[in-house]
């Protein structure tokens, strides 16, 4: 028997999107307004990246009758603790995080203070709360020095290459306890490489576009042989939408080296999110050097420090439970993010 949804159990109460002027969570907010859904935005306008396009954002959220905006940092417990316990929403979002592999090598108590502090800060407020389905970001990172393809959630995560990946596998079983002890539906999100439109100006297309429009060199890392599967932003959104209507139930048949690490006896799940379809950067750069119109300078430079060769997503879990996995070719997908671009900065 299919799940109730919370949202459509409890219609009087509102979602919170965290994150909600960033890139994944402005786009699952601006969905729920859509569908005439009530949410409440929080997000700190931090500067790990440019305020005004955060703001760009946030002003098409606010141009919904159904938005509230909270300015609000995570590590603010006592004030998080206060805005969850009045609003009371049926579904927390949490897409809030500091976000950024190569940023941790150089900035790592940025991670510990949003990734740590502020997860358990959000734990604490869904708790008391008594929020109906916590669905958390995670990422693709946590996989680490894995090599083995495609990454299953039934595969071990321990051996973080970064800081950040170390931090997002920390919110996964940081999850699990709250679920566990306290029978709190919980869903990790493990998203792989998320591009489109509004998307952030520090992932490879974002910089790529604008190197090329303006007549400067991209860096080309390991050659450009590099594959990621990259996930179209509202195949993204699409997921997380009906994983939100499907709180998970403990499974009872579970115990250790039974099921896997993916769900629990506890109220608990995990889902990977990509495409299943990695390709190189170097053809990333071929469709977009079409979309653009023109060519790009190219400069090869060595691997970097916590990069991986390759991602790839095992979506069979997420397609089997909620009847849907991400299709958008990047053939498709990167020239709406080049459109949304040009129009945006008028280029």
């Amino acid at each position: 028997m299919a799940p109730v949804s919370p949202l459509d159990e409890f219609p009087d109460r509102p979602v919170l999107v965290t994150g909600a002027a960033g890139f994944i969570g402005f786009h699952l907010a601006d969905r729920l307004l859509g569908e005439g859904r009530e949410v409440i935005g929080l997000d700190n306008l931090n500067a790990y990246y440019d305020v005004e396009l955060k703001k760009a954002r946030l002003a098409r959220l606010q141009a919904h009758n159904g938005f509230t905006f909270a300015h609000l940092d995570l590590t603010q417990g006592a004030a998080l603790r206060a805005l969850v316990g009045k609003s009371r929403p049926a579904v927390l979002a949490n897409l809030a995080a500091q976000a950024g592999v190569r940023y941790s090598l150089t900035n790592p108590h940025a991670y510990a203070d949003a990734n740590l502090t502020g997860f358990l800060n959000v734990l604490e407020a869904s708790r008391h709360a008594e929020v109906k389905h916590l669905v958390y970001a995670s990422t693709s990172s946590v996989y680490g020095a894995n090599t083995k393809m495609p990454f299953s959630t039934d595969d071990p995560v321990d051996h973080p290459l970064t800081l950040y990946a170390a931090t997002k596998r920390a919110n996964e079983l940081m999850a699990h306890s709250y679920s566990h002890l306290f029978g709190m539906p919980m869903t990790g999100l493990r998203f792989f490489t998320v591009y489109g439109p509004w998307g952030r100006p520090d992932m490879a297309l974002f910089l790529f576009t604008k190197a090329i429009l303006s007549g400067q060199p991209i860096d080309l890392f390991a050659g450009g042989e590099l594959e990621r599967d990259f996930t179209y932003v509202d195949d993204i959104v699409e997921s997380v939408r009906r994983i939100m209507d499907r709180p998970p139930a403990p499974n009872p048949a579970w115990e250790a080296g039974g099921p896997g690490p993916a769900e629990s006896s506890a109220p608990f799940r995990i889902y990977n999110i990509g495409g299943g379809r990695p390709v190189k950067v170097t053809h990333l750069v071929t469709v977009l050097e079409a979309a653009l119109g023109r060519k790009a300078e190219k400069r090869v430079l060595q691997m970097q420090p916590g990069d991986v060769v390759a991602t790839r997503a095992d979506t069979e879990a997420l397609r089997r439970d909620t009847g849907f996995a991400p299709t958008t070719p990047i053939e498709e997908g990167v020239p709406r993010f080049v459109r949304w671009y040009r129009e945006f900065y008028g280029v």
